[in-house]
């Protein structure tokens, strides 16, 4: 939104207290450098543009950060020319988030959560106890994850927790952006697998599933080349890889026919409906629903190895004392496996 035209110089509110400062700002449509968002852009700021978007009007927005309208009006103004785009439009139901509007705000909560994560963890340092703790997992590695974190929150009950489920691909990649502490996955996938700690390697093996009414459900040793004309739920990125290796290696095309679903909780879901689908899945997630009976194991065993996971985190970074808590625990489990560290 282009509000009052703003000063060059240095333009601040006074209002409540607030600092809405910000140096020279640039020409609408100019993506600013990464040096000038880190000397311009303020948390109040930041503050405002989710209350604008929560509100919908300049003057809630403004009392809800307690400043002016016209403090608001400036300071709105200040922040999209520093940004180089127009993040609000109005309308005839008021303010609208544009495009990239909502790609500032996304950002924004991310950076509230990253906050309130820091003073949780500031409150646990000081206490002795709690703390923040953010942990990623495989789809196969979740009952793993689950596992420690009971043993953990055993002993710190107030632990905040945040748990991500993704590919080995985006777990490496949130290690890599600082976003999680530690993550149950393959550094085999990352870039530089050598960027990161490994402990406790545990194996992974995948079974094929189907729904009870499959076709396929009943049939003694079905072939690779039966398998491949069927229509496969895949798991973005990880499970492809392994039909693709295991049909690769016998020398047969992909299969034509595939669905593809991050989410654990519905391709489980999605067997029980579709009576024509396979998956692979990890057997640990799979061994309750087969025994209730809600899916069945189809009777081919993979000649592709699934490799195992690991629990990962960066070289370069100091665990926090939560983290080091969960790496501890994971190593009494995997003590009681096939760990493994270096």
């Amino acid at each position: 939104m282009r509000g009052d035209k703003p000063d060059r110089g240095r333009a601040q509110s006074q209002q409540g207290g607030a600092d809405f400062a910000v140096t020279s700002p640039g020409p609408l449509e100019t993506t600013p450098t990464l040096e000038a968002l880190m000397s311009r852009l303020r948390l109040r700021q930041l503050r405002l543009l989710m209350a604008l978007e929560e509100c919908g009007s300049i003057h809630k927005a403004a009392e809800r950060v307690a400043i002016s309208q016209p403090g608001a009006t400036r300071a709105l103004s200040e922040i999209e020319s520093a940004l180089g785009a127009t993040l609000f439009v109005r309308g005839a139901r008021g303010l609208t988030s544009t495009e990239l509007g909502r790609c500032v705000l996304r950002y924004a909560r991310l950076i509230q959560a990253d906050i309130a994560h820091l003073r949780e963890e500031m409150i646990g340092i000081r206490q002795g106890v709690g703390g923040h703790l953010a942990v990623g997992a495989t789809m196969g590695a979740i009952g793993t994850l689950i596992d420690v974190v009971a043993l953990l929150r055993a002993e710190q009950p107030s632990l905040s927790l945040e748990i991500v489920e993704d590919t080995s691909e985006g777990l490496l990649r949130m290690l890599d952006q600082g976003r999680l502490d530690v993550a149950l996955c393959r550094s085999s996938f990352g870039q530089r697998p050598g960027d990161y700690h490994r402990q406790g390697s545990f194996p992974e093996p995948l079974w094929v599933l189907a729904n009870p009414r499959h076709p396929l459900a009943d049939v003694p040793a079905p072939s690779l080349a039966e398998l491949a004309e069927q229509t496969w739920i895949v798991y973005p990125v990880s499970m492809p890889r392994m039909l693709e290796q295991e049909f690769m290696a016998a020398g047969l095309p992909q299969p034509l026919r595939t669905l593809e679903i991050s989410s654990t909780y519905a391709i489980l879901a999605m067997i029980e409906r579709d009576e024509t689908a396979l998956a692979l899945l990890p057997e640990r997630i799979a061994t309750l629903p087969v025994a209730r009976g809600q899916i069945r194991r189809i009777a081919y065993r993979l000649a592709t190895d699934n490799p195992p996971f690991e629990l990962l985190w960066r070289r370069d970074r100091e665990l926090s004392a939560a983290a080091q808590r969960f790496v501890s625990e994971y190593q009494r489990l995997a003590m009681r496996g096939e760990g493994a560290s270096d």
